[in-house]
Order: C-alpha cells, then sequence, then structure tokens
C-alpha cells in the first residue's frame, strides 16, 4: 500500500513533468481563407519564441508552441481547443483567429480555467465587459473602423460604401464604422452583409459602380476580401478600398495581384519597418539572423503576442498553472514592449489601443 505522503509526491512529480515543456496551445485557421495571414502572425511568435528558448528558456523551461489547425470554423476551434487542454496539458491558449472563433472559446475558458493570450481578433466583445481569462494585445476592430471612416472623409471621400462579412467579426467591424460616420456626420451610400462563406460579390460590385461610391470598407477575410476587390475593378469601380488589420499580411497582398496598390489596410502596431521602436527592430533583427528579408504586420502581430505570453510566464514563477499564468498577466502594468506600454487589471484586459493606417504602394509593400 502506498503511503499518501508519497502518492502525493507522485501526483506533484506528475504535474510538474506534464509542463516541464511549458505548452502552449494555438488552434487556428491554418487552412481556410485566413491561412496566409495565420501563417505570418505564427512564424512572428515562433521568432520570438525560438530566440527566448535559444537563451535557455523561462526559468530553464521551454516553452512548446503546439499548432492545431481548426480550418477557421468555430466550433473546430473549441473540439481542438478542449483536446489541447485536457490531453496535452496546455498552460494557455495562443493566438487564435477569428471573431467567432474566439467567442465560441469563452464558456470553455471558464469550464477549465484557462486563459487565452493575444486572440488575433479586435472585437470589442473580448474586452468590454472585461473576460478574467481573456488577456488582449491589439485595439479593437472598432477603434480601427472608426479611424478609417474619419480618414476617409478628411481627404473628401464621403460617399462610401461598407461590405460585411455576415458574422459577429463583420457585425462588430460595422458598428465601429458606423461610430466613424457619426462623427463625421455621414451615412454610408451602402451598406449590406456578405455570406461568410464563397461569396459571390458581382451583383453588389455593380450596384456600388452605379452608386459611384468614393470609397469601400471591405470587412471580411482575406480571401474574400480580395474576391470582393476583384469584383469591384471588374464592375468598372475605381472606389478607395479600405479593410481592417486582420488583412495585415503579406498573404492578402499576394492574393490581390494586380489590384493591391492603392488598397488601405488599418494597422494595430508600429510601422514594421520603424527601427525607432525597440520592438521593431528587435523583431527584424531576429528575422535577420533567421535569413528573413524582414517582418510583416501580421509578424509583428504574433511577435508583441509572444512577448506578452513569456513575460507572463516568467512571472508566474518555476512551476506555473493556468491559474497562475492568468493572475501573473493581469498583475502585468506597464510592461514595456519595446516603446510600447502594455498594462492589464481586473477592469481592463485591453493591453495596447495602438490603431494607424497603411496604404499598400506599386510594389506591393504597406507604406504609412
Amino acid at each position: 500500500m502506498t503511503a499518501p505522503w508519497f502518492a502525493g509526491l507522485l501526483l506533484a512529480l506528475a504535474c510538474s513533468a506534464s509542463h516541464a515543456q511549458l505548452r502552449i496551445g494555438q488552434p487556428s485557421g491554418f487552412t481556410g481563407s485566413v491561412a496566409a495571414g495565420v501563417k505570418e502572425n505564427t512564424e512572428g511568435a515562433k521568432l520570438y519564441i525560438d530566440a527566448v528558448n535559444a537563451r535557455g528558456g523561462v526559468h530553464g523551461q521551454k516553452v512548446e508552441l503546439i499548432s492545431v489547425d481548426d480550418q477557421f470554423k468555430p466550433q473546430v476551434t473549441v473540439q481542438v481547443s478542449r483536446e489541447l487542454i485536457t490531453k496535452q496539458g496546455v498552460l494557455a491558449l495562443f493566438l487564435n483567429r477569428g471573431t467567432p472563433h474566439a467567442q465560441a472559446l469563452l464558456p470553455l475558458l471558464a469550464e477549465l480555467k484557462v486563459p487565452l493570450v493575444a486572440p488575433s481578433t479586435g472585437a470589442m466583445a473580448l474586452h468590454d465587459p472585461v473576460n478574467p481569462w481573456v488577456f488582449n494585445v491589439r485595439a479593437t476592430y472598432q477603434r480601427e473602423a472608426a479611424r478609417a471612416i474619419e480618414h476617409l472623409a478628411s481627404i473628401g471621400q464621403t460617399r462610401i460604401a461598407v461590405l460585411e462579412t455576415d458574422d459577429t467579426f463583420g457585425a462588430d467591424g460595422a458598428a465601429g464604422a458606423m461610430l466613424g460616420f457619426a462623427k463625421v456626420k455621414l451615412e454610408p451610400v451602402l451598406r449590406q452583409k456578405t455570406p461568410r462563406e464563397k461569396p459571390d460579390f458581382s451583383a453588389v460590385a455593380k450596384e456600388i459602380a452605379g452608386l459611384q461610391a468614393h470609397a469601400v470598407m471591405v470587412i471580411a477575410s482575406a480571401g474574400n476580401t480580395a474576391n470582393a476587390v476583384k469584383a469591384l475593378r471588374a464592375a468598372g469601380s475605381r472606389a478607395q478600398v479600405v479593410t481592417l488589420s486582420n488583412n495585415a499580411s503579406e498573404g492578402f497582398i499576394n492574393l490581390l495581384g494586380e489590384h493591391a496598390r492603392g488598397v488601405i489596410v488599418t494597422q494595430v502596431f508600429p510601422n514594421e519597418r520603424s527601427v525607432s521602436y525597440p520592438l521593431i527592430k528587435e523583431a527584424q533583427d531576429l528575422a535577420r539572423d533567421r535569413g528573413l528579408d524582414g517582418v510583416s504586420p501580421a509578424m509583428m502581430e504574433g511577435f508583441a503576442g509572444a512577448k506578452v505570453l513569456v513575460e507572463g510566464l516568467r512571472r508566474a514563477g518555476p512551476n506555473p498553472t493556468p491559474q497562475k499564468l492568468r493572475d501573473a498577466l493581469e498583475g502585468m502594468s506597464r510592461y514595456d514592449l519595446g516603446g510600447l506600454t502594455v498594462s492589464y487589471s481586473p477592469t481592463n484586459h485591453t493591453g495596447l489601443d495602438f490603431a494607424d493606417l497603411s496604404i499598400v504602394d506599386g510594389s506591393g509593400r504597406f507604406r504609412r
């Protein structure tokens, strides 16, 4: 018969062994319409995590990122996330893509008491009300969309149409756009929902061309947004196209092809070529060490998220648990990412509120 103290020791050793590698789960759309951006997000995160591991990890333990394809389907996100937590023993979920997907995870986070760090979405539902298990590392889509509408109005583009994908992401971004319209005392010339799966933009593109819209805000995934732009150009519309930071990737520019030039994309991190920010210089230096030409905006989102995650693990101590990590993150105040400051508290899990605009130039690069 095993003595109670010995059984307890075995249990403690087993728990310790399960986290000998600091396992982090990433359920995201590695296939589907967001795959290009997701791969860049992940590349940026691994850029930082690999550098940390090369220096000995966190408290002597290496960070292991377990990335799983959720096919960009919310029900699959929940399924694979449950397996990551219950079978793989991850300390946190990290950098998942998609508003409906993150919202679908909220009951699971509460049930299994595991934090979600740096979700790759600006959904207001993850900011307000504050969810005790969600730690954002980027501004909201509503802030981005409002900023973009205000910019368009300021340069005289007042006939603006809005195309929103028919899901919670589209509704959230459109709500921000409407805040921008209200601020500049305008109304959209057209506001239309489009299907999330395989939308046909040909009819609405002709309608927009007939309305002689100056600009079109497209709130959709990278693949769908690229198809909307192509449909607009085929319909004869020369309207300025603007989209949100979920499409701030080189993969999106590639999808646009010959129609990339002039598309405005909102950004939630500083210019990826601006070395005046230590955060950007750090990422660029690590990218060069890996033989990469540089970093993209999507890579910077993953990189910044990984920095916050690793700092949380460091503060959680040498024997972290999901609860200890959650508490460590919530106690993080004025953490310097490298020219940007992240703070959390029991009443604020937003992290950053940086928002900017970029435009794709003739060489297929984002310019500020």
